[in-house]
């Protein structure tokens, strides 16, 4: 059955006109061919219906920055700074990763996010196995665009995570080149320094002259903790942002995660140069790194985009939570009339899809766009009574809301409930796997 039909719903669709309308959303052979009161009327011969009377259709959420190698290690590297959390966690534990454990890690990610209404993501891996991840998001049906961790040098890395500068790109290239299109096109990838303290000036040029020969992203972190960048400093005499631009980690198709320490002058830089940029307010908080400067970078024109970042920095992998603390976050810092509601809802979905370079395909609500959407429930008590829909889906909504979830014409979840994956078993391999894990790493 190619058709589907979403009834009875208030459309938000994130469109240039902002519009905000009641009725249906036809979808045939995975695109959105009307949106109104008459949609139905788009659609001949057998469809299936999506109820959604009492709720809003919106984009799917977009996440711009996720590890999900990193989901089987919530709760397992807690109250400490980001250098240290690294270095005596996350490390040691995707060192002891192997592909049955990489595979419950990316299974367990991929449902929670699913399950609250993420339809696509930016995901970094660990330095091997990413075939297990690349498998997982094709056959879960998330859109994604992910690669693995690159990592030829660093205090602290150990030698389950060093590579050398040669086999690092060499892997990189051939995962692009293996996975770029597949699952039926929503696949791309995404070269992923994972920063410059782990990396020489050598591999961050060549991995960014692969990604112009592969159409690819780069994706790293950057700015992201105070005492980061000063051991950025110490040993190489300058910022991470004029080394990343230096080495050719800037423009449109290079996302960079958190910019927390960013000055303005910085800003300046990424705003002129068409970088972009990745708030994950959750685990800004967590690791203490301070809060980003989303009105000023906004302001700039940068564009911006939301993410949850790894479970064990946040310590979940929930949109819902992401897009509460950008708005709240902003009017502590900038003032109460900065980051408005409708604002902070197009960062998580089309400034999102910017971000990855397919705004073309989804991140709004639109014809002739591929069906990435979620259908959230307005009705229950702690949204009642959702006069306003924006405001209330951005500061009342939580994922529980989330009833259906669909990605390029496809139902992923319906009436709450995962399609296709059985939720109880994710999360008892996702335990087994992290003991083990643990144990591997010495932490357990």
């Amino acid at each position: 059955m190619s058709g589907l039909l979403i009834e009875g719903g208030t459309i938000v669709t994130i469109d240039p006109g902002d519009r905000v309308l009641e009725g249906d959303v036809a979808v045939r052979d995975g695109v959105i061919v009307a949106l109104g009161p008459d949609a139905r009327r788009a659609l001949e011969g057998p469809f299936e219906v999506l109820r959604a009377d009492g709720c809003a259709v919106l984009p799917g959420f977009v996440q711009a920055h996720v590890h999900l190698v990193q989901a089987l290690f919530r709760g397992m590297a807690d109250d400490l700074p980001l250098l240290e959390w690294l270095k005596l966690r996350i490390w040691p534990l995707e060192a002891a990763h192997d592909d049955a454990s990489l595979t419950a890690s990316a299974e367990l990610g991929i449902a929670e996010m699913l399950r609250a209404g993420t339809t696509a993501v930016l995901d970094m891996g660990t330095t091997h196995g990413h075939d297990a991840v690349f498998d997982a998001l094709a056959r879960l049906g998330l859109r994604a665009r992910s690669g693995k961790a690159m990592m030829d040098v660093g205090d602290g890395v150990p030698a389950g995570l060093r590579e050398s500068t040669a086999d690092s790109l060499r892997e990189s290239e051939r995962l692009a080149r293996a996975w770029t299109g597949e699952g039926d096109g929503r696949l791309g990838y995404a070269f992923a320094p994972r920063f410059i303290l782990s990396c020489t000036e050598r591999l961050i040029r060549d991995a960014c002259s692969l990604a112009r020969d592969t159409g690819a992203l780069v994706h790293t972190h950057a700015a992201e903790h105070r005492a980061e960048r000063d051991a950025v400093r110490a040993i190489h005499g300058d910022d991470d942002l004029s080394l990343l631009a230096r080495w050719g980690v800037t423009g449109p198709t290079a996302v960079l995660a958190h910019g927390v320490q960013l000055d303005d002058d910085e800003l300046d830089r990424v705003a002129r140069d068409g970088t972009r940029l990745v708030h994950c307010p959750s685990a800004n908080l967590k690791l203490g790194s301070g809060i980003a400067r989303v009105a000023e970078a906004r302001a700039r024109g940068v564009v911006m985009a939301l993410g949850a970042d790894g479970a064990p920095c946040n310590n979940n992998m929930d949109p819902w939570v992401e897009v509460r603390h950008a708005a709240l976050l902003a009017k502590s810092r900038t003032g109460t009339t900065s980051l408005p509601a409708r604002e902070v809802l197009r960062m998580a979905t089309l400034d999102g899809a910017r971000a990855l370079g397919f705004e073309h395909l989804t991140g709004s609500l639109e014809v002739g766009k591929r069906a990435d959407l979620q259908v959230v429930r307005l009705d229950d008590l702690h949204v009642a009574p959702a006069i306003d829909v924006v405001s209330t889906l951005v500061y009342a909504c939580q994922s529980r809301d989330v009833r259906h979830v669909v990605v390029d014409g496809a139902v992923r979840v319906r009436e709450g409930e995962l399609v296709g994956l059985d939720a109880p078993r994710v999360a008892a391999q996702a335990r087994e796997h992290a003991r083990r894990i643990g144990a591997r790493a010495g932490l357990m």
